[in-house]
């Protein structure tokens, strides 16, 4: 999947900054760097799932961005943070295998 824009909607900007210390910038890295894409929920709409992007970004942390996959593969984030230990141990095997 290729993400072709990105959706801001301030209420997750803010939930991003305060809570999981993840800034915009960081987050358009994560979905612009062809990240491994894998769906993780039906949506409630019709053709707009749930997806998690998984990277390790030129700062050097490991994220995980949840989006949600609008029309014209418009990526709209609802949340992000640093990839857990089994996160990153999947994205690892995942990356050796690609």
């Amino acid at each position: 999947m290729t993400i072709n824009d990105v959706i801001w909607k301030q209420p997750f900007v803010d939930k991003l900054a305060f809570k999981h210390h993840v800034s915009i910038e960081e987050v358009e890295e994560t979905l612009r760097s062809h990240p491994l894409i894998r769906r993780v929920a039906k949506g409630h709409i019709h053709n707009e799932n749930v997806y998690a992007a998984y990277a390790h970004i030129r700062n050097g942390r490991y994220l995980i961005v949840f989006f949600i996959n609008k029309k014209g593969n418009k990526a709209l984030p609802i949340s992000a943070r640093d990839m857990d230990h089994s996160e990153r141990r999947y994205y690892g095997k995942q990356k050796q295998t690609h």
